[in-house]
C-alpha cells in the first residue's frame, strides 16, 4: 500500500457548498462530511483499487466547521473512487473509536465498488482469529483496511425520464406485492438468462405482464441500499439476501444489476434501476423501497469499522449513556442510528429525498419504523422525522409504510404513527391467521379457537387501532396495510402445511425465525402430493382431502386481504403457491428456498387465476374497498352501511362475538347509490357446512352469487349456478355454505 500525501484541499466556502457528500465541481470535487468529534479529517482518492499494492492520494480537509470537514480536490472526475481517514481521540470508554488506519466510506456516497472483505484488517480494535476483541481495554490494530475496503464512487445523476411521471395511484386503490430484486426473476425461464436476478429482468415485459394481470399497482421492494453480510454470516458461508444490513443509504446494491451494468461501473448500476421505474411507471405500477435507517452492517461495538463508527461513533449510534460508553439497541442487530440527533435525522431525509428526486421512486417501508421516531422519552408521533415527512415539500407528495414496531420499550406503536405514514397492521396478520388456521386447528382438537369478533374488526379496516392516533379520521383505513405473509414467516403455502418452523438450513439449529406462526398443516406436516398437483384425475394418492382443504385455506386468507378494508399487501410468489420448505426466516437464503419457482402444477394455475379474480373484483366494486370507515349507520333506505348478521339472518347481537361458537357470520357494505353494487360476504370458520339465511338487500334488489372460496378457480361459478337460480337469490332467502369458506355475494338490480 502506498499513498502520496497532496495537501490540503481548498476550503470550500461557508455556507452556501457545505452539503454532505461529494459531487462534481468546476475542475474536480466539493467534498463535505460529517464527523464533529475528529481533530482532522482526509480524503483519499484510490488509483489502483482492490490490490495490496494500491496507491491512494490523500488531501486534508478544513473543518471542523458546524461539524463538518470540508474543500475541494480539483483533478478529480465522475468514476475517482474514494473513501476518508479520520483523525481524532482513542478512547472506547468515552465513545471515541478514531484510526487513521481505517479507510472510511462516505455516508453521503453516491456509488459504491465492491465489498467490504471480512477480516481483522477491517476492525479499527485488534481482534482475535475469531475476530473478538483480542485486548480489554481496547487497542487501536494499526493494519490498513484499505485492500480489503469497498470504495465510494463519484457519480453523476443525469437520465432522461422522457416525460414519464410517477403513476400516483390512490390509497383507495393501491394493492402492494412485497418482492425481492433477485429472487423475483432468478428462474424465470420466459426472462433472458442475462436479466433473471437483476434490476432490469424485474422491469421485463413478462414480469410486468404478470404483475398487471394481478391487479397490483406497487411493488414494494425489500432492500436495494447496498449491504454486507454480517460476521456470523460470513462464517457459514451465507449472505444476508434480504439485505436489512446496510452499507450505505445513497448508494444502489451492485449485485442485482447486470453483469454489464457492474462491469460499467456505478453510473450505469443506477441507470438500470432508472430504466427499471421508468418501464414500470410506463406500465402503472409504483415502485416503493424497503429502507432501513434504524441500524447499519457495522452490528455491535465488536463489529468492523467500515463507515459512520470511524467517523464519528459517538454521535451516530444510540448510546446508553454509561461509562464505559455502550450502545443502546432497541433494534436487535447490536447498533441502533440515534435520531435523537439532528444529523441523523437529516440523513435519513437527504437519502428519502436523493431516492424520490434521482430515482423517481414512489414511496417507502420503513424497517422497524418505531426506531426512527424515538426521542429522550421514547416513541414520539410528533418527532422530526415524523413532521419532515408530512411537511417536506417532496417527501409529503410520496407514500409512507411504517413497520410500526421495534425490540425497545413501548416499542409496539401499531395505530400510532399519524398522517401521512401508513402501517403494516400486525393485528390483521395475527387475526386473520388466528381464525383461518390456528383457530380452525383448535377446533378440530376440540379445544377452544377464537370468535369471528376480532376478524370482523380487521374485515371492519382495523379501527380500534388506526382511529386513536388520527381522531379527526384523515387516516381511516387506509392507514392500515393489511397482510397475511410477508418476506418475514410463513409463506401463504407454509402456513397451511407446517405447525412448525424449519429453519435448519440457516445454521442456527432451529433456533432463529419465530414461534408464533398461528398456521395449521390441516393433519399432515410439510408438504404432499395430491392428485390434483400432478394433474391425474382419480388418482388415489391417500392426500387428496387434506390437499384440498388447505387449498381452500389459501383461499380464504386470499379473500380476507382483498375484501377487508384497508391496503392490501402480500408476499410474492404466494399468488400461486410458492414454498420455502417451512422456513420462516429464510433472510440469509440466496437460493431455490428464497427463489420463486415458476414451474406451476396444475392447482397453482388455478389458484394464481383465484387471486387475479379476487383483486378484479376488489377493485371494480367500491364496497370491497372502502375509503371510509364504516359505522352501522341506518341509511334511507333502512339498511346499515355496514351490518353484522348471524347464520339466521338475525343481526349480531353483542354477546354473541364473545362466543368462541360464533364463527359463522355475515357482513354486509351498503350503499344508497345503485350505481354501487351492495356486498355480502359469508364467513363459515366451521369444520362442518351451514345453512344461511342472507341478510336482506336493499329495496329492488337480489343477491348474486359471485364467488365461493370452494370453488378451485372462478371458472367453477358456472357448475354452481344452478344450485342457486340464474337470477340470483332474494334476502331472507336460505342457502348451503361449504366448511372452511367464505362466500361472496353483490347485489342485483331486478
Amino acid at each position: 500500500m502506498t499513498f502520496v500525501s497532496e495537501g490540503n484541499a481548498a476550503p470550500l466556502p461557508f455556507p452556501a457548498n457545505l452539503v454532505p457528500g461529494v459531487r462534481p465541481s468546476g475542475d474536480g470535487i466539493d467534498v463535505a462530511v460529517i464527523a464533529a468529534h475528529a481533530t482532522g479529517v482526509e480524503i483519499c482518492l484510490i488509483d489502483s483499487p482492490h490490490t495490496l499494492e494500491q496507491s491512494e492520494r490523500r488531501y486534508a480537509l478544513a473543518g471542523p466547521t458546524n461539524g463538518l470537514f470540508h474543500g475541494h480536490v480539483p483533478g478529480a472526475c465522475v468514476g475517482q473512487r474514494y473513501g476518508f481517514r479520520a483523525h481524532g481521540p482513542w478512547d472506547p470508554s468515552a465513545g471515541h473509536l478514531y484510526n487513521p488506519q481505517k479507510l472510511l466510506l462516505d455516508p453521503y456516497g453516491r456509488g459504491i465498488d465492491g465489498m467490504p472483505l471480512l477480516s481483522p484488517a477491517l476492525h479499527a480494535h485488534q481482534t482475535n482469529p475469531e475476530l473478538g476483541p483480542s485486548t480489554n481495554p481496547w487497542l487501536p490494530d494499526s493494519r490498513d483496511s484499505a485492500p480489503y475496503m469497498a470504495y465510494s464512487v463519484v457519480t453523476d445523476e443525469a437520465f432522461d425520464w422522457g416525460g414519464v411521471n410517477r403513476p400516483a395511484i390512490p390509497w383507495e386503490q393501491t394493492v402492494i406485492v412485497e418482492g425481492h430484486v433477485r429472487g423475483m426473476t432468478m428462474l424465470r425461464e420466459d426472462i433472458p438468462p442475462e436479466l433473471r436476478g437483476t434490476y432490469a429482468g424485474l422491469a421485463h415485459p413478462a414480469s410486468i405482464t404478470h404483475l398487471k394481470s394481478l391487479g397490483v399497482t406497487a411493488i414494494e421492494l425489500l432492500p436495494i441500499h447496498a449491504s454486507m453480510a454480517e460476521p456470523h454470516l460470513a462464517e457459514l458461508g451465507l449472505s444476508n439476501y434480504w439485505g436489512y444490513s446496510t452499507l450505505s443509504f445513497f448508494s444502489p446494491n451492485p449485485a442485482y444489476a447486470t453483469a454489464a451494468s457492474r462491469a460499467a461501473g456505478p453510473r450505469a448500476v443506477g441507470l438500470e434501476i432508472k430504466g427499471m421505474v421508468s418501464l414500470l411507471h410506463q406500465a402503472g405500477i409504483e415502485v416503493l423501497l424497503d429502507v432501513v435507517y434504524n441500524h447499519t452492517c457495522e452490528v455491535g461495538l465488536g463489529g468492523p469499522t467500515v463507515c459512520w463508527r470511524g467517523l464519528d461513533n459517538l454521535a451516530w449510534y444510540l448510546h446508553d449513556g454509561s461509562i464505559p460508553a455502550r450502545y443502546a439497541d432497541v433494534t436487535g442487530t447490536g447498533n441502533t442510528f440515534d435520531f435523537r440527533r439532528s444529523q441523523t435525522v437529516g440523513m435519513a431525509l437527504d437519502s428519502l429525498r436523493h431516492w424520490a428526486t434521482e430515482y423517481q421512486v414512489d414511496g417507502f417501508r420503513y424497517d422497524l419504523a418505531v426506531t426512527l421516531a424515538r426521542s429522550y422519552s421514547g416513541f414520539d408521533s410528533d418527532h422530526p422525522f415524523l413532521v419532515a415527512l408530512r411537511t417536506d415539500p417532496v417527501l409529503r407528495q410520496l407514500k409512507h409504510i411504517a413497520e410500526p414496531w421495534d425490540v425497545g420499550p413501548g416499542g409496539w406503536q401499531t395505530g400510532s404513527f399519524p398522517v401521512p405514514v401508513a402501517a403494516w397492521n400486525d393485528s390483521f396478520r395475527g387475526d386473520v391467521r388466528s381464525f383461518w388456521l390456528s383457530g380452525a386447528k383448535e377446533l378440530s382438537a376440540a379445544r377452544i379457537p377464537p370468535s369471528a369478533r376480532d376478524l370482523a374488526t380487521r374485515f371492519s379496516g382495523s379501527a380500534d387501532l388506526f382511529s386513536r392516533a388520527d381522531p379527526m379520521g384523515n387516516h381511516g383505513p387506509l392507514g392500515s396495510v393489511n397482510f397475511v405473509t410477508a418476506h418475514d414467516g410463513f409463506t401463504m403455502r407454509d402456513l397451511v402445511c407446517f405447525d412448525y418452523k424449519h429453519n435448519q438450513a440457516n445454521g442456527e439449529s432451529n433456533r432463529d425465525g419465530t414461534d408464533d406462526n398461528r398456521s395449521w398443516n390441516h393433519g399432515i406436516e410439510g408438504l404432499i402430493v395430491d392428485s390434483a398437483s400432478v394433474g391425474v384425475a382419480g388418482t388415489e394418492l391417500g392426500f387428496d382431502a387434506i390437499a384440498s382443504l388447505r387449498r381452500r385455506s389459501i383461499r380464504n386468507l386470499f379473500a380476507t386481504l382483498a375484501f377487508s378494508a384497508g391496503v392490501p399487501m402480500y408476499a410474492a410468489g404466494d399468488e400461486f403457491g410458492r414454498t420455502q420448505l417451512g422456513n420462516n426466516n429464510a433472510y440469509c437464503q440466496d437460493g431455490p428456498i428464497s427463489w420463486l419457482d415458476w414451474e406451476l402444477m396444475p392447482w397453482q394455475r388455478d389458484l394464481l387465476e383465484t387471486v387475479r379474480y379476487l383483486f378484479a373484483l376488489r377493485r371494480t366494486h367500491l364496497a370491497l374497498r372502502p375509503p371510509t370507515f364504516l359505522k352501522g349507520e341506518l341509511t334511507a333506505d333502512g339498511l346499515p352501511d355496514l351490518g353484522w348478521y348471524a347464520f339466521d339472518g338475525e343481526p349480531a347481537m353483542p354477546g354473541q362475538w364473545h362466543d368462541p361458537s360464533f364463527r359463522k357470520v355475515q357482513m354486509l357494505r351498503h350503499s344508497e347509490s345503485f350505481a354501487a353494487r351492495d356486498a355480502l360476504v359469508l364467513i363459515n370458520g366451521d369444520l362442518e357446512a351451514h345453512d344461511c339465511r342472507l341478510a336482506p338487500s336493499k329495496p329492488g334488489t337480489i343477491w348474486e352469487l359471485i364467488w365461493d372460496s370452494s370453488w378451485d378457480q372462478p371458472d367453477d361459478r358456472a357448475v354452481s349456478d344452478g344450485m342457486e337460480g340464474p337470477f340470483g337469490v332474494a334476502g331472507g332467502e336460505v342457502v348451503p355454505v361449504h366448511i372452511m369458506s367464505v362466500r361472496l355475494y353483490l347485489s342485483k338490480a331486478l
